[in-house]
Order: structure tokens, then C-alpha cells, then sequence
């Protein structure tokens, strides 16, 4: 009985170890990948929706990824621009906003896109994914925050999208390492209780709860 018990306790504790490993892994792919541009030509840059001030215009991330979108554009990666975020046709959504800002740094209405109808990143790539089957469209470079990249990059992959990423200007590098770790953890996290959610082995409440925490970084 003992040795039964040694056994199962050492095996537990292999898991458990596995487990961790493998969400540490999971972390630095997170922080990996926010270091790097991977821009390339395609048919539309997703500005990924974030808050919006109370005076309606952009929020610091949303201008930054909207500035960050447009110099995109400018450069020739791609002929067009899709806002995504918010409840749809209300015009202080994020996608609103982002793309009144775009039309205003000069790229035509007639090249900036609306993916609204969203409030969370599975939702963005859903919208987004209606938007581009409506235009033909198959590829795209996402924009967002360094740390929030890797995994709207899964979601869009999940969403039948060809998806590169293109982080804004903020260097990861220059955030502070107990922050750093704290949002690229939340990301991870984000991606298991999105597995599990279609596991149907956990308690809907629990992930409830998990998805509250973890689904909070846009």
C-alpha cells in the first residue's frame, strides 16, 4: 500500500511539474513573439480593439496601434485597414474610433473597415473573419499590443485566417519583469481556459471565473 502510495505521489508530482513546464513554455512563446515584426504584404491590417477615452477619442493603446496600423498602410503592406471592437454601429466603439483616427491621419473611408459587434479577442476574430470572407480577403497583419499578440494570433488561426503579427512601438524589453510576467501569464492562461472551455471537463463556473480574470487584457 506504501509503495502504491509513493508510486501515485511521484507520478502526481511528474504531472504536476509537466504541467508547469509546459505553461512556462507557453509564457515565453507569449513574451517571444511580442519582440518580434513579422509583417509582410497582405490584404488587410486588424487594428485590435482597446478602450476608448470618456471625450470619445482613442485610449494611449488604441492610438497607438491605430498610428502603428496607418504607418503599415503607408508603407505598402496592405491596401486596407479593419477596426475591429465594440457594439455595433455605436460610434464611440473602439472600431469606430480607430477608424474616424485612421480616416484623420489620411487613409481613405473608403479603405478602412468595421469589425464591430465584438467585446472580447475570440469575438474580434470572429467579426473580422465575416468582414474579409465578404471581400475575398485571406490574409492579414494583426496589430496590438507585444504581449497580446501571440495569442490573438492562435485565435485568428482558429478563425480560419492567414494572420501575421506587427506589435506596436512598446519595447517589451522595457517593461518591468514582474509586469511582463504578469500579462504574458494572463495571456497563457487565457489560451488553456480556452481549450478547456471545449473540453467539457471543467465546471462551467469554474471557467466562468477563469475566463472573468483572464479575458480582461484587449
Amino acid at each position: 500500500m506504501k509503495r502504491a502510495l509513493a508510486t501515485f505521489l511521484r507520478a502526481l508530482a511528474l504531472l504536476i511539474f509537466i504541467v508547469f513546464l509546459g505553461f512556462a513554455l507557453l509564457i515565453w512563446q507569449v513574451d517571444r513573439l511580442g519582440r518580434r515584426d513579422d509583417a509582410r504584404a497582405a490584404d488587410a491590417i486588424v487594428v485590435l480593439g482597446a478602450r476608448v477615452n470618456a471625450d470619445g477619442r482613442p485610449g494611449s493603446d488604441l492610438t497607438s496601434r491605430t498610428y502603428h496600423a496607418v504607418d503599415l498602410w503607408q508603407a505598402g503592406y496592405a491596401p486596407n485597414i479593419i477596426c475591429t471592437g465594440g457594439f455595433k454601429d455605436e460610434p464611440l466603439s473602439a472600431a469606430a474610433v480607430c477608424r474616424r483616427f485612421a480616416i484623420e491621419l489620411g487613409v481613405p473611408a473608403d479603405q478602412v473597415f468595421l469589425a464591430d459587434g465584438s467585446s472580447s479577442t475570440i469575438e474580434d476574430a470572429q467579426s473580422t473573419a465575416q468582414v474579409m470572407a465578404g471581400h475575398g480577403w485571406r490574409t492579414a497583419i494583426l496589430v496590438s499590443h507585444p504581449l497580446h499578440l501571440y495569442r490573438a494570433r492562435w485565435l485568428f488561426h482558429r478563425a480560419g485566417l492567414e494572420v501575421v503579427t506587427s506589435p506596436t512601438t512598446t519595447r517589451v524589453s522595457q517593461i518591468s519583469l514582474p509586469v511582463r510576467l504578469w500579462y504574458a501569464g494572463r495571456e497563457a492562461g487565457a489560451i488553456v481556459v480556452t481549450e478547456l472551455d471545449g473540453w467539457d471537463v471543467v465546471p462551467p463556473e469554474w471557467i466562468a471565473r477563469l475566463q472573468r480574470w483572464s479575458y480582461g487584457l484587449q
